[in-house]
């Protein structure tokens, strides 16, 4: 393994600063091995997460744990094998683990939400800028969506196959600083601590380095992802810039302790940070689903002064292209100045283009954003 940190912090002292903040948390912390939902655990776990709130932390929960509780719930000794079956059962046990959700957070007055997804959702663009943007949402007004994958409808071709990897992909979708998996390990170990004592854990890896795929082992009994899933989660989230940080549920004010730099867990680090990854992204977009004539102005304040593109910088509108979709910015002599994701279809962009933000309203009816691409979602070019 190509260096592997076993000791250091420093990436840690920057934990207490982010602002959005994606929790996992594993079947086997949540049901107690088995034996229900352990109230107790879960309640611990939300008092800490309102204290995060609090502090300014935006926060999204994906809990597992369904299908565990419902099997408790019809007395089921072993995980069935059928996919009806599982079904079936994660129905009854979603009931009460959302329920059990809501309870603890309403204890200190927070709202929460729940939020199914298949992996359908996050392929087909208009849903994955629904979930997207109704999460943020959620997150603005403090109410703590409750993330599960959607088991009554999703089928053998769509499932995520393990809430780890769908928690890695709503860190993608929101924009997360870090993806917090909680399980019932330490973190990753250069070797399963189950059945070698003299296994060390690794505080921090490069999510990417290939030789941590051969070091995880597979799952338990209750879930489906043993560390295998939660690295490869991490190489996922890593693909955005978001860094994820393994570490055991089970200790005492684990989040807090976290948040506060404490060298828990195994921390893996991305390549490079979320807003830089995101404009690599977009820079290798070749191919552009419309164009955005601006004007010199508009030039200006993207290339010199960092700007978003407003509607009023827009001259001529070209293509056929949905919200989210990404478009090419050109000056008025028909030169490249930037690639982004534009906030508004072609229809409405033409509506408001050459218009002052406050226009959007009376001309649309609605103004889901001020600018046509904020700059977080802009990359600008060389001109070519």
């Amino acid at each position: 393994m190509s260096n592997p940190n076993i000791g250091s912090d420093v990436e840690r002292r920057s934990l207490g600063s982010i602002r959005r903040l994606v929790i996992k948390i594993g079947s086997a912390l949540l049901t107690a091995d088995g034996q229900g939902l352990d109230r107790a655990a879960m309640q611990s776990w939300a008092a800490q997460m309102v204290r995060l709130q609090q502090q300014g932390v935006q926060l999204l929960l994906v809990s597992s744990g369904a299908v565990a509780e419902g099997m408790v719930r019809m007395r089921l000794d072993r995980r069935p094998e059928s996919v009806s079956a599982l079904q079936a059962c994660a129905a009854v046990g979603q009931m009460g683990l959302v329920q059990a959700w809501a309870d603890c957070f309403l204890a200190y007055g927070v709202q929460t939400a729940q939020v199914l997804l298949t992996h359908d959702d996050l392929k087909h663009r208009q849903r994955y800028l629904n979930a997207r943007q109704t999460l943020r949402t959620l997150a603005d007004w403090q109410v703590i969506p409750v993330i599960n994958e959607n088991d009554t409808v999703a089928t053998d071709e769509i499932r995520f196959g393990d809430n780890d990897t769908l928690a890695a992909l709503v860190a993608s979708l929101v924009d997360a600083d870090i993806l917090l998996i909680l399980t019932d390990q330490q973190g990753m170990f250069d070797r399963d601590p189950r059945l070698h004592s003299e296994a060390r854990l690794f505080h921090e890896v490069p999510a990417m380095d290939e030789s941590l795929l051969a070091m995880a082992g597979g799952g338990g009994a209750l879930g489906r992802g043993g560390m295998l899933t939660k690295v490869r989660a991490a190489r996922l989230a890593a693909q955005s810039g978001t860094a994820t940080l393994i570490a055991s549920g089970r200790q005492e004010a684990v989040l807090m302790r976290i948040m506060q730099g404490e060298l828990l867990g195994t921390l893996f680090r991305p390549d490079q940070e979320p807003l830089a990854a995101r404009k690599q992204w977009l820079a290798a977009h070749l191919q552009h689903a419309g164009q955005l004539q601006l004007d010199a102005g508009a030039v200006r304040a993207l290339r010199e002064q960092g700007r978003s593109l407003l509607p009023v910088g827009v001259r001529v509108v070209q293509g056929n292209f949905q919200a989210g979709e990404v478009v090419a910015c050109l000056d008025e002599a028909g030169r490249r100045v930037a690639v982004g994701i534009v906030n508004y279809d072609s229809e409405a962009a033409k509506k408001i283009a050459g218009l002052s933000s406050e226009r959007i309203v009376p001309v649309l009816g609605y103004c889901d954003h001020p600018e046509l691409i904020h700059r977080d979602n802009l990359y600008i070019t060389d001109g070519l």
